[in-house]
């Protein structure tokens, strides 16, 4: 892999992290409010959907535009 590509992603995820507070402050801190009472495992179940979700966009984007 690229480090280009590496650090495009990177600053691609920083991008994607930053809207929703710049759009919507108020709604951003409701969600973190509701985030600091979720008990580990539920974050834990959150986190996995989460990166299998970007595995699975990585691999169809592989996939479809190669």
């Amino acid at each position: 892999m690229s480090w280009q590509i590496f650090v495009a992603a990177i600053g691609l995820l920083f991008v994607f992290e930053g809207v929703m507070p710049f759009l919507s402050p108020r709604a951003y801190k409701r969600i973190m409010a509701q985030m600091v009472i979720q008990n580990n495992r539920a974050l834990r179940v959150m986190g996995l959907v989460s990166m299998l979700i970007g595995l699975a966009i990585v691999y169809g984007a592989r996939i479809f535009f190669k």
